[in-house]
């Protein structure tokens, strides 16, 4: 039975225009990615994987081209349905955290679920659940600023998580973090590809990268290179669940 594409680019071209020079950022790069991979995408400062990264998170729209995520095109949507799809079918995971410094970390968990209008009652009982998972147990009521960088991580992957999506996106996910966090954080990646959920991780570390089922490089806008590392996890997102136990 064939594998099903959860990302389709075709011919996808994104240009700025910076005072009177225009910058192309992506080339006409068409791509696929299976239900289940674990892509990392790699090349140098300017090459375009943090555009490329963008489009896919519909933080942005193609110049040109056309971009399926599922069956549904979304690089004609407008900003309202744009949200509606990151809200609900996109996990992102950031160098950064991007966590809400005034809220605990089941609070943080939980605003995917805000905006989806769930019922307060069910919203926390996922978040804890998932805090769990990720072995903040102990952790709950604290905020970011009571938190190591690798336990503010975790609560970022958590949130990616929370949704369910169809998508998970990383961009550099260990870059702030010493050496024993990133490699934690890259455990907790390694189970949820196993456990069937589609991966989208830009890195500058060759190492890192290659821990995906799938290497792809850009440079000067286009696909370089695209390379099989090994057989994407045959398991299902829906048979997964919403994410891996973590040890402490």
């Amino acid at each position: 039975m064939a594998i099903p594409s959860i990302v389709r680019l075709e011919n996808v071209r994104k240009t700025y225009q910076m005072g009177s020079v225009t910058v192309e950022a992506l080339r006409g790069v068409s791509l696929e990615i299976k239900v289940g991979e674990y892509v990392s995408i790699m090349g140098p400062s300017g090459c375009g994987k943090s555009t490329l990264l963008n489009l896919l998170g519909c933080l942005d729209r193609p110049s040109a081209g056309r971009y399926f995520l599922g069956e549904e095109d979304v690089s004609t949507m407008d900003d309202d349905t744009l949200s509606e799809v990151r809200g609900a079918r996109l996990g992102f995971v950031f160098q950064s955290y991007n966590l809400i410094q005034q809220l605990t970390v089941v609070e943080n968990i939980e605003v995917p679920l805000y905006y989806q209008g769930r019922p307060e009652h069910e919203s926390r009982a996922m978040a804890v659940e998932l805090a769990k998972r990720v072995g903040l147990e102990k952790r709950l009521d604290h905020k970011p600023t009571e938190l190591s960088g690798g336990q503010q991580q975790r609560v970022a992957i958590a949130r990616a998580l929370v949704n369910n999506p169809l998508l998970i996106l990383a961009d550099e996910p260990t870059g702030n973090l010493d050496s024993s966090s990133g490699e934690e954080i890259l455990q907790v990646f390694d189970e949820l590809s196993h456990l069937g959920k589609t991966l989208i991780m830009v890195t500058h570390d060759d190492e890192i990268a290659h821990r995906a089922s799938r290497a792809i490089r850009f440079r000067d806008g286009l696909l370089e290179s695209d390379i099989l590392l090994r057989a994407p996890s045959q398991t299902t997102a829906s048979d997964a669940g919403p994410a891996p136990s973590v040890k402490k």
